[in-house]
């Protein structure tokens, strides 16, 4: 089986990206190879399609845009590495559990290598470094194939994770990546994050 393309969007708009993500997802076949989006977005709140309203916290200047992917409210902005994965689940032979384990030991293998002793939590998903949230995931399922992704915090303004409840936990403290180093080369951060990730799938299966 053939390993995903890797497409390095740099700065994009969210909602075309969102867009463009439900177009390949509804217009692929049994043939399609899947692909992993590096992107980040402009400041942007989105919104998980079971999110409660009362997780944004205050109004502000900043967009709030309703998704359908899993997960309650969170925050993007540039200097946070997306990677949307886009994969047929069924032609992979993998379940969502599986998926979700990957993407988190993905972040953490990453920041293994940054020096960073990171974890997950049973009943939150993403990853954590000492108890502070570095990494949000959220998924959708269509026809077995995977929409979105996660959402990795290297070097943002942490400051509008104040004005939610991010992931829809009241008090969340939010970390990042410039915390723990004093330089980060986001070519590097980008190439751990997806090898680890890719290097899971069962490709020879």
């Amino acid at each position: 089986m053939d390993k995903p393309i890797i497409k390095n969007l740099g700065l994009q708009p969210y909602l075309p990206i969102y867009d463009n993500m439900h177009h390949f997802t509804l217009t692929r076949n049994a043939d399609t190879l899947d692909e992993i989006w590096l992107v980040e977005h402009p400041a942007v709140f989105t919104q998980g399609k079971v999110g409660k309203p009362e997780h944004l916290l205050h109004q502000t200047p900043i967009p709030v845009v309703q998704t359908d992917r899993g997960g309650q409210i969170t925050y993007h902005a540039p200097g946070q590495q997306i990677m949307y994965i886009l994969l047929d689940l069924k032609r992979l032979k993998i379940g969502i559990r599986d998926t979700v384990s990957f993407l988190e030991y993905s972040v953490i293998t990453t920041l293994e290598h940054y020096g960073i002793a990171a974890k997950t939590k049973a009943d939150a998903p993403g990853v954590y470094v000492n108890n502070q949230k570095i990494c949000s995931l959220g998924l959708h399922i269509h026809r077995g194939c995977t929409l979105h992704g996660l959402a990795l915090n290297v070097d943002m303004d942490l400051t509008p994770f104040n004005d939610i409840n991010p992931c829809g936990y009241a008090g969340l403290q939010m970390t990042q990546l410039k915390n723990y180093v004093t330089t980060i080369n986001r070519d590097e951060v980008r190439q751990i994050l997806t090898e680890s990730f890719v290097g899971q799938l069962p490709l020879n299966s």
